[in-house]
């Protein structure tokens, strides 16, 4: 696998030559360009990973074409500027205009190395939009019981094969976790991992968001770009409109597609693993899920259980999101007693691990010194609990809002049949609906009217 493709941009064969040699010695793909039209258009071909631009060059200077990519917004990539008779005013204005690094010639192989690489690593962590005082490295997905051992190696031997995942289960169950932790055991570990949450991308704007755009000369890479020769980890894939369907089934089905606006098409070197909370069967049978594009996504099928389904794990993710929450936010240190620890371990954590997590940020944020106690958990999480109507029935607020508002619903629907007794007549008058309507939302949310009664 690739470590990156790398752009070299100079009008000197010698130089053009000789740098792609130590580069591709070195394990990365590369591209050359003699002048700055001719690096326009292999940008318009394929998104590289690094630029490095020579300063001096007839016609299109390399300045200028830093100030051309400049005025579109950010780079498209991390720019090395090279210069055998550059000044301090030349450098002071590639630095503003964006570029990462300034390389003099003749160039020293190991300055160039160090330089290509700290880009990519600079460019990756830009990428993952992370902050580079909260780096910390990916661990395995923690666990002691047997469901976690299971579905860790699981993903160890998945990742050995270079195929598409399709990750099932509930909101705040680790999905994303286990697609970083397969990423990070697969061949593809050093490329990028892109992390598109669906749900949240405006209507309209899914196909530019993932395909790109390319209108009057102007490129503006999408995340299948951006995921080139990594992972593009589609999560809440359920959510995608059905045109970008279309388009992805496309992209999927010929390995090349076309930027929104553009004509030629772009190659693509991707694996995909999506992640739904929600049973794509059922939405290929009610129209709103391709079908061909669920057996595209579904080669290999994950499925990350509920936190209730496997408790036992709760002390050790308590303890690991104390450690992580302490070392990393800088949070004061606390132990969570034995008790709050089996407290906490017959919940039923309908936020699976992502409200535990909340929980232990929120405890170390507003609570006090030494242990943590049973009372102090309660208290903090009163408020969730509350929010369950008279049977005290917990709903986190720790989840999506169609999640929350149908636990809601479920909850309210079973008080109200046991506060009448069974009767839905009743029942019907005081939640104001009408019964045939009401029969069938009990149906729905697993209360059977006929054996309760």
């Amino acid at each position: 696998m690739s470590k990156g493709y790398v752009l070299v941009v100079d009008d000197e064969p010698d130089i053009r030559v000789t740098v792609k040699d130590i580069l591709e010695d070195e394990g990365y793909e590369v591209g050359t360009a003699e002048s700055g039209t001719e690096a326009r258009r292999l940008l318009r071909d394929r998104r590289p990973d690094a630029i490095l631009l020579d300063i001096w060059m007839p016609e299109l200077d390399g300045i200028s074409l830093l100030k051309e990519w400049s005025a579109e917004g950010d780079l498209p990539c991390p720019v090395v500027m090279m210069s055998g008779h550059g000044t301090v005013e030349t450098a002071v204005e590639a630095t503003r205009l964006g570029a990462y690094d300034f390389l003099e010639k003749p160039l020293g192989i190991a300055k160039l190395l160090l330089t290509v690489e700290r880009a990519l690593e600079a460019e990756r962590l830009q990428r993952e939009n992370i902050d580079l005082k909260t780096v910390h490295p990916l661990v395995e997905p923690s666990g002691r019981s047997p469901v976690i051992q299971r579905l860790r190696e699981q993903v160890k031997r998945i990742a050995q094969h270079d195929t598409w995942v399709l990750v099932t289960g509930e909101a705040g169950s680790g999905r994303e976790t286990f697609a970083r932790y397969m990423h990070a055991q697969g061949r593809r570990r050093d490329r990028p991992f892109v992390d598109v949450a669906v749900s949240t991308i405006e209507p309209g704007n899914a196909a530019r968001e993932l395909f790109g755009i390319e209108e009057n000369g102007r490129i503006l890479y999408g995340r299948l770009e951006q995921a080139s020769g990594g992972v593009l980890f589609l999560d809440e894939v359920a959510d995608m409109d059905l045109d970008v369907q279309g388009r992805l089934v496309g992209a999927l089905d010929t390995g090349s597609f076309l930027r929104v606006g553009g004509a030629e098409p772009v190659r693509i070197d991707v694996q995909i693993i999506a992640a739904t909370q929600h049973n794509l069967e059922d939405r290929v049978q009610d129209g709103s899920f391709r079908e061909d594009l669920f057996y595209q996504l579904n080669v290999v099928p994950l499925h990350v259980p509920p936190l209730r389904e496997h408790a036992d794990d709760v002390p050790d993710l308590l303890n690991f999101y104390v450690d992580f929450f302490s070392r990393y936010e800088r949070l004061p240190y606390r132990e969570i007693g034995f008790a709050a620890q089996n407290f906490l371990r017959s919940y039923r954590w309908p936020g699976n691990i992502r409200e535990l997590k909340n929980l232990v940020q929120r405890l170390l944020i507003l609570g006090g010194s030494g242990e943590i106690t049973v009372e102090e958990v309660r208290t903090t999480m009163g408020a969730a609990s509350s929010a369950g109507g008279a049977e005290g029935i917990p709903i986190s607020f720790d989840q999506p809002l169609r999640q929350a508002r149908e636990e809601f619903e479920r909850a309210y629907l079973k008080y109200q049949f046991e506060k009448h007794e069974g009767n839905v007549t009743k029942m019907a008058q005081e939640v104001g609906m009408e019964r045939t309507h009401l029969y069938r939302k009990l149906r729905a949310v697993g209360v059977e009217v006929r054996d309760r009664r």
